[in-house]
């Protein structure tokens, strides 16, 4: 071979590894151009670096990237191909100032120009004659913290305006509840009051019988009695208010509660009756002047007020012959003996009044009261008239000396033994010597005495109700006897007694056989109590005091 063929081998050998440097630099620098193009059109994941002003030395125009050429490497001659690395190299130099522009650098890796980011923290080049310009990927980022910001703001808003309706909600609910246990308990208080306080007027009511708390609130409530059935049921059970009575009722608006739960336990009437618009009292052992007094008083007022009756118009109907006439008539049984005015008795109905409470209404007159009176004496001895009649005594008889039973005694064994007592002195035909019979005569009985007026009574009185001198009874009752006195007097104990006195401070009765026994009892119990010492009871009779 020539030195000439040697020199274009190496020639062309030469070329070869130019032309394949080249290609493949000019691959390398492609690919790295074209691989930070791309890098630079991506989002940051860092916040967008602040606007830098604009650099005041002109850019040059962009430059296309350089075209490949054509001409087929083994046609070039080396002067050809070291042209091409210069511009490859030029084309590389375009591609450092592209990425400088955009914030990058370029280094140098495995012989090849390789284009690196720089820093992201790092500011662009400023221009202070330019606007500022931001890159995409910025606007993007901050578009993207906006629209967060926007949804966080809402977020807070409605966070916020929950807050605000809940407890808005909530106060409306503490104020409603409130307002209901404020409401609730004025209601129930007015259902508690009366309908009309100043109501005067009677409003008949009928209770059927077995009617339970709740069926009677509902019927008082439809008869307008009470503002509120439901509110009497609980109240009912809330006070333990029960045992209430069927039957007829007269009711007034003006009427609380506690008044009318109290009448319905005293219990109706089986038929209606007449409005009551008050009550007088006659306690046992009253006498008819006593009764007069009463009658004017209205039991029922907590101010004791007075009634239509008056004292006079009482004790002149009480004397009336006609209308004592009439009662026979209708109450044969309690007054087919009654003693007449020739027997020397003060009032003919004397005894004959049974004592209780009576109601009173607005048509209800003295002639009418008296009437209940003795209607009340005649259905109370019912059970006894015939046992009375067993044993020969008259009604008149067993009143008489009930009267007298009743003053003496004070317990249902004394009672009995008192009665016992006054039989065995009239089976032995002795005076029965009670004092009660003369306070009576002496218009005293039933007034407060003393002990020595008590002791110094006259028992030589001129009357007829003078026991200690006229033997048996007196012509009539002394006062208006109870049940209790009445019931003694017809089933009296069986005693030996012929004397008794009371002591005067206690009300002990001593009873005795003999009249030494009493004649102790009468120093002991009687006589050394006195005040006067020169003053002592008569020994000789069988009670001490009215």
């Amino acid at each position: 071979m020539t030195d000439h063929s040697k020199d274009n081998e190496k020639e062309l050998s030469f070329k070869e590894s130019i032309l394949k440097g080249y290609d493949e630099g000019r691959k390398r620098a492609s690919e790295e151009f074209q691989r930070q193009l791309e890098e630079a059109e991506k989002p940051q994941t860092t916040q967008a670096p602040e606007e830098a002003p604009v650099s005041a030395t002109p850019e040059p125009a962009p430059t296309s990237a350089p075209q490949a050429d054509q001409t087929s490497p083994a046609e070039k001659t080396p002067d050809e191909l070291r042209m091409d690395v210069s511009r490859s190299a030029g084309a590389i130099s375009l591609a450092q100032a592209a990425a400088s522009k955009k914030g990058e650098t370029l280094f140098e890796a495995q012989g090849s120009s390789v284009v690196v980011p720089e820093n992201a923290a790092s500011s662009e080049a400023k221009t202070p004659d330019k606007k500022k310009e931001e890159s995409y990927g910025a606007k993007k980022r901050r578009k993207r913290a906006r629209k967060e910001k926007k949804r966080a703001n809402k977020k807070t808003k409605k966070a916020s305006m929950a807050t605000r309706i809940a407890i808005w909600v909530s106060s409306l609910l503490v104020v409603s509840v409130l307002a209901v246990i404020i409401g609730g308990g004025f209601y129930i208080h007015s259902a508690l009051q009366p309908v009309d306080a100043s109501a005067k007027e009677f409003v008949t009511v009928e209770i059927p019988e077995g009617s339970g708390n709740k069926q009677i609130g509902s019927i008082l409530e439809k008869n307008g009695i009470i503002r509120n059935g439901t509110v009497f049921n609980y109240y009912a059970k809330l006070k333990n208010l029960g045992n209430f009575q069927s039957g007829y009722y007269n009711f007034r608006k003006s009427m609380d509660l506690d008044e009318i739960a109290a009448k319905l336990q005293e219990g109706g009437t089986d038929t209606p009756q007449e409005p009551v618009v008050g009550s007088i009292t006659i306690p046992e052992g009253y006498t008819i002047n006593q009764i007069s007094d009463a009658v004017t008083v209205n039991a029922a007022s907590k101010k004791q007020e007075k009634t239509p009756f008056t004292k006079e118009d009482f004790l002149k109907k009480v004397a009336d012959d006609a209308f004592i006439d009439k009662l026979v008539a209708k109450y044969p049984n309690l007054l087919g003996n009654l003693p007449k005015k020739e027997d020397g008795v003060k009032y003919r109905l004397e005894g004959y009044l049974f004592p209780a409470t009576y109601n009173y209404g607005e048509k209800t007159d003295v002639e009418s009261l008296i009437e209940q009176m003795v209607a009340a004496m005649d259905a109370k001895l019912q059970p006894y008239y015939e046992t009375i009649k067993a044993k020969n005594q008259t009604v008149n008889d067993v009143l008489t000396l009930a009267s007298l039973v009743e003053k003496e005694g004070s317990t249902d064994q004394d009672r009995k033994d008192i009665a016992s007592t006054f039989y065995n002195r009239l089976n032995q035909n002795m005076p029965l010597q009670s004092n009660i019979a003369i306070l009576y005569a002496m218009d005293k009985l039933g007034q407060k005495t003393t002990l020595a007026e008590d002791a110094a009574i006259d028992t030589n009185i001129d009357s007829k109700y003078n026991i200690y001198k006229n033997p048996g009874l007196m012509p009539g009752p002394v006062d208006n006897a109870g049940i209790k006195a009445i019931d003694a007097v017809i089933n009296p104990n069986k005693t030996d007694y012929l004397y008794f006195v009371a002591n005067v401070t206690d009300g002990t009765v001593y009873f005795a056989k003999t009249y030494e026994e009493h004649e102790k009892n009468v120093q002991e119990h009687v006589n050394s109590k006195l005040e006067s010492s020169s003053t002592s009871a008569t020994s000789s009779s069988t009670a001490a005091s009215s």
